[in-house]
């Protein structure tokens, strides 16, 4: 069976560091969203300039496409930071499960600051926190908290998604 994973968070979370491990135990493919923006955004980010949702629908609808075209499994690593954000990622994968990293302001800030050569400045976190609405109540979601071991976290989320996948197994 496939299955089809979002890893989403606010920068500096770990998105990039758990969908690699998540995809590497899985034998997915990772597709780091990061790396199918815009451009314009690029420079927009590198600049320090927030994206807004004009920037994002482009970049959203990428990485749907790739996510719905994907025949095996497939990681995707998106800050997916509004609802309207999931539900378009949703809309093209309908079954899509969503692994939220969730992580403080002040650690998320101190983490980007630490990153050299990333297109993400710290002065832009402040704005992802503003944007952010936390996928509370919706469905398929798993959270883990940042502030855990990085192996806590993919143990999670792997033993979470087997348990998913072989419900729907079991299901058919």
């Amino acid at each position: 069976m496939t299955v089809k994973v979002l890893v989403m968070g606010v920068s500096g979370c770990g998105k990039s560091t758990v969908a690699a491990r998540i995809a590497s135990v899985l034998g997915a493919r990772l597709i780091e969203g990061d790396d199918f923006h815009l451009p314009a955004s690029q420079r927009k980010m590198r600049d320090g300039i927030p994206l807004d949702d004009s920037d994002r629908w482009p970049w959203l609808d990428q990485l749907s496409a790739l996510l719905a075209t994907e025949t095996g499994s497939a990681v995707l690593t998106c800050s997916a930071l509004k609802r309207a954000y999931r539900d378009r990622l949703r809309a093209a994968v309908p079954d899509l499960r969503i692994v939220y990293i969730e992580i403080a302001p002040d650690e998320a800030r101190s983490r980007v600051a630490a990153r050299t050569g990333h297109l993400f400045p710290p002065s832009l976190v402040a704005n992802q926190f503003a944007t952010l609405e936390p996928p509370a109540g919706e469905s398929n979601v798993l959270r883990v908290p940042a502030a855990q071991p990085v192996e806590a976290q993919v143990k999670a989320a792997i033993d979470w998604l087997g348990h998913v996948m072989s419900t729907a197994s079991s299901a058919t």
